[in-house]
């Protein structure tokens, strides 16, 4: 790429701008996956605090990844801003070079760290031991379960046999998904060994016990799906409104309609010192909780501006559709479509970290690579389901409607509103299934607590050691 326009792909500008999109794709997963739970000993923010430490490294944590999350926005802030004007006015080379320079002063910041920091000793493919588990329980399905479970094979006994169990936190057994217990039954009848066994034929209580805790997880997993793709529309949809609206400033400037996610930006940017100096200290007050509000309490929050910014959004898009059809009625100001933007922005702040709370406490410890898995999921089959629903959608009210149905290709022969109130109503059915799984849900703290557990943390190695 040049100065001016991107090349047609027939050339070797084509082929460069191709892997530099793919580069950057990878670079991007790589800083999302590995900076925030490390796989890789040079990386894992969260593995740089002891989760033991409650009222200490914990809480820091907890106020790490809200600032985290503020310098992520803030860049995102001044990529649609700064470097939109510097590619547009100046020459796409100086915003590619300024975005090169400011990764390589970053890395080697973060190089710089690298003798001080921690990595935690990794313990296997938690996908590998879902897959072990669930293996082992069906090939003994036909095997009585103890009535006593401290009768299953779990760490104790496989140290006693010379395994190795470290890395695992002994977690108390429950009463749901029995079926899985199954796979710690030693079968005696076909004269088992501990020493010999396959993981495939033989996991720990814990083990067992790890991947039930993932199954408890999920309702949550699910019904934050749904955020994601009302965040979505804000960069589709409500674009496509801007470009129907009055864009233009005192002095004629003309607003750039892709440029309005600078109110998205700008409301997570608000949010996050909000919530972390003003509101944290308030609902310690009045909960006794030290981090504030519990991550599911945040996603609730979160969740509940998503709806209020759907409905907002149906009133703004009817009024202007009903501006747009009177000839004399001017078209209304774009920043009639702050207040989704804002709304959206905020309830982003507040689900985004308090999904990531959530998993990062709450996956097992011999699993904690897979909570940002986890929680990432949530946001690509958020952007998914919102293509799918689109696609309904328009299927089935363009079949014989004129214009296109409610999602026509020009917005003032469709029913947009219509499509946000369908957003914002199944955003309320999954609110309500939402509460009714956080409500169920009993924190693994708590649960080693009742267990008379200590929580542990993993062992830490420093890498510069």
């Amino acid at each position: 790429y040049g100065d001016g326009v991107a090349g047609d792909g027939g050339g070797g500008e084509g082929a460069d701008g191709r892997v530099g999109l793919q580069g950057e794709a990878g670079g991007e997963g790589g800083h999302r996956r590995v900076g925030l739970r490390g796989d890789d000993p040079r990386g894992g923010a969260s593995d740089q605090f002891d989760e033991s430490d409650v009222d200490g490294e914990r809480k820091k944590m907890m106020r790490f990844f809200n600032w985290f999350y503020f310098f992520v926005s803030l860049g995102a802030l001044l990529a649609v801003t700064v470097l939109v004007y510097v590619q547009d006015n100046v020459g796409r080379r100086w915003g590619y070079g300024i975005c090169a320079a400011g990764i390589l002063a970053g890395l080697a910041v973060f190089l710089s760290g690298t003798r001080r920091y921690r990595f935690k000793k990794l313990v296997g493919s938690p996908l590998t031991q879902v897959a072990a588990v669930t293996a082992a329980a069906w090939s003994k399905r036909s095997l009585p379960l103890p009535s006593d479970p401290d009768m299953l094979y779990d760490v104790d006994d496989a140290a006693a046999a010379g395994h190795d169990v470290k890395g695992k936190q002994r977690m108390p057994h429950s009463k749901e998904c029995r079926f899985l217990d199954h796979a710690a039954i030693i079968d005696r009848s076909a004269a088992e060994s501990p020493a010999t066994a396959s993981k495939w034929r033989l996991c720990t209580r814990t083990d067992v016990e790890e991947v039930k805790q993932v199954v408890r997880m999920l309702p949550i997993w699910a019904t934050t799906i749904m955020f994601w793709t009302i965040h979505a529309q804000m960069t589709t949809f409500a674009v496509a409104q801007a470009e129907l609206m009055d864009r233009r400033l005192a002095g004629g400037f003309l607003i750039p309609a892709g440029s309005l996610t600078v109110f998205l930006i700008a409301s997570i940017l608000l949010t996050v010192p909000f919530y972390d100096r003003l509101v944290v200290p308030v609902a310690r007050r009045a909960t006794a909780n030290p981090h504030g509000l519990t991550p599911l309490q945040r996603v609730f929050v979160g969740l509940s501006l998503s709806i209020a910014g759907m409905a907002v959004a149906a009133a703004v898009e009817r009024h202007r559709a009903t501006a747009s059809a009177s000839a004399a009625a001017a078209a209304p100001t774009v920043f009639l479509l702050m207040p989704q933007f804002l709304l959206v922005g905020a309830g982003e702040a507040f689900t985004y970290m308090g999904q990531l709370d959530f998993f990062l406490r709450e996956c097992p410890k011999g699993m904690k690579t897979m909570s940002t898995g986890l929680f990432l999921s949530t946001c690509a089959i958020g952007f998914f389901f919102s293509t799918l629903l689109v696609t309904i959608v328009h299927k089935v009210t363009g079949h014989g409607a004129r214009g296109g149905g409610w999602l026509a290709d020009n917005l003032d022969d469709g029913r947009l509103d219509y499509f946000y109130w369908l957003l914002a109503v199944i955003s309320a059915i999954n609110l309500v299934l939402f509460t009714v799984a956080a409500r169920g849900y009993v924190y693994k703290e708590k649960r080693l607590a009742d267990a008379g557990i200590e929580l542990a943390d993993e062992e830490t190695i420093a890498v510069g050691h």
